[in-house]
């Protein structure tokens, strides 16, 4: 089976197909191998890591709850946990295991995608990939990418745009 045809890359597609992103459906990419961080993906694309949207997921506790926070991070810089917690408004934000991703996303660590999960998620898009024109985010599986924009990630998630990375984060891969 080939990438295209995974079902969480299927998923992936429909969904921007749906959202009426049909040409980044349709760029849907699948690559030689897994890039499972944005360095390799970067060098795979050969495009700069800041233009690789990271969809990191990650645990948002509020009070006695814990649910899924996904924020869409450059890969030129990290997320701070400080900042993305209040941002969301969560009295904590914590790393996700691969076993939290897969039942908040239905898709493996190193090939989440923006959209294609079982449920909306709150969602944070990093305004740092803005300072490109075309971004790459992952397709649902670990070798597959497809192109987007900024602008266009915000539209498909209803994500709040914001400055996730903290102090002297910006552009350090």
């Amino acid at each position: 089976m080939s990438s295209l045809d995974h079902p969480a890359v299927a998923k992936v597609a429909a969904a921007l197909a749906e959202a009426g992103q049909a040409e980044s459906a349709e760029g849907i990419r699948v690559l030689p191998a897994e890039v499972r961080t944005a360095a390799q993906a970067a060098a795979a694309l050969g495009v700069p890591v800041a233009a690789i949207a990271n969809s990191l997921i990650f645990r948002a506790r509020t009070g006695g709850e814990e649910t899924a926070l996904l924020a869409l991070t450059s890969g030129g810089h990290r997320a701070d946990t400080d900042r993305l917690a209040a941002l969301a408004g969560a009295d904590e934000v914590g790393k996700a295991d691969a076993d939290f991703v897969r039942a908040h996303t239905g898709q493996p660590i190193g090939g989440v995608a923006p959209v294609g999960h079982p449920a909306k998620l709150t969602t944070l898009v990093d305004t740092a990939l803005a300072e490109h024109e075309v971004v790459w985010a992952a397709a649902g599986h670990p070798k597959s990418v497809y192109p987007t924009t900024f602008a266009g990630l915000v539209a498909l998630t209803g994500g709040t745009p914001a400055a996730v990375a903290g102090d002297g984060e910006e552009g350090r891969p």
